[in-house]
């Protein structure tokens, strides 16, 4: 071959330099022997803030966990600058397994759903009685999300001095969900922070709440500002002492009692695409030994449930039956409706 006057041959032709590398691929992964447990107190745009060692720490999540994502109240192991001096950073190497999800879709079309919390042993969903209206279908769908993850379900009733709530209580009087009343005087004196803090006692609370209930007030009276501070937590999220709620955030209560509360933002709806069905009923431990003789993929709320004559039977009250075909039909239908 002949080239600008110059005979060539297969040794003057150039090999593309190999852009990828020659370090040949390997699927052993490093052990981390070294590295340190923390958990997760928030979520910011991939930096995560986790609390090792009872101060905080801002890490990223490692290559090598791949789309795995770390939410608030895992517990995770991290790897790298662990002093949580400004500017440094750490790494997330693993993530460890998780004793109860709540979780959410945007929509009930959204096949995509999203991790909110996890770890917590109790989610407590606030409602006010007035202003705004409470919304029976928002509370069934929380409802059916503790269950589906294992939390254990409590209600907070606000506002009690515009409006009774008899006739809400009454409509979760069968699920035997333990609740808590105030009024906004008890917001102001403290007496509601009180009465919410019996039941958080040595447990991981998440709180959900629509705009207006008076969720993050609450939250900030169960943990204000001078007990943020004493943990770095609520420094290392803002830097001004203070949360606006756009993304969940763990805090601390005090030492005495134990416990965690994660305040998560307001939501406006409860997606429930992700929820099997079958999950739900296990909140129902009176009614599980009916299910014995149902068809297959039972519903539930079906013609040929055998749920209906084991009921009739005596051997559980119907009004457990209403309260669980309610929640089971919530997926299929809007908050709004």
């Amino acid at each position: 071959m002949r080239r600008y006057g110059k005979h060539t041959d297969e040794d003057d032709i150039r090999q593309r330099p190999n852009r990828k590398g020659t370090r040949p691929r390997t699927s052993i992964r490093p052990k981390h022997e070294d590295a340190v447990e923390g958990m997760v107190l928030t979520v910011d745009r991939g930096r995560l803030t986790c609390l090792v060692d009872d101060r905080p720490v801002t890490a990223m999540k490692a290559r090598e966990l791949g789309r795995k994502a770390a939410v608030v109240g895992d517990r995770v192991s991290l790897v790298g600058d662990l002093s949580g001096e400004k500017d440094t950073l750490a790494r997330i190497v693993r993530i460890g397994e998780r004793s109860s999800v709540l979780r959410r879709t945007a929509d009930d079309d959204d096949p995509y759903e999203r991790v909110v919390v996890a770890n917590a042993d109790q989610l407590a969903i606030v409602t006010a009685l007035a202003d705004p209206e409470p919304r029976p279908r928002l509370i069934d769908r929380c409802l059916v999300a503790a269950y589906d993850g294992g939390l254990s379900p409590l209600l907070v009733l606000t506002k009690s001095d515009l409006a009774p709530p008899d006739a809400l209580l009454e409509m979760y009087g069968a699920l035997g969900v333990p609740h808590v009343v105030t009024t906004r005087d008890e917001f102001v004196d403290g007496a509601a922070a009180e009465r919410v803090r019996e039941h958080l006692k040595g447990r991981t609370t998440a709180f959900v709440g629509h705009s207006g209930v008076g969720k993050t007030t609450l939250v900030n009276a169960l943990v204000p500002p001078e007990r943020r501070r004493t943990t770095g937590v609520v420094n290392a999220v803002t830097g001004r002492g203070r949360h606006t709620t756009t993304s969940a955030l763990a805090l601390p209560l005090d030492d005495e009692e134990g416990g965690w509360v994660i305040d998560t933002p307001g939501v406006r709806s409860f997606g429930l695409n992700h929820v099997d069905p079958s999950r739900v009923i296990l909140a129902f431990p009176d009614l599980v030994p009916g299910t014995e003789n149902c068809p297959r993929a039972c519903s539930h709320d079906e013609p040929d449930c055998a749920l209906d004559a084991y009921v009739a039977e005596g051997h559980a009250d119907p009004a457990r039956l209403v309260s669980l075909r309610r929640l089971l039909a919530t997926r299929e239908r809007r908050e709004g409706d």
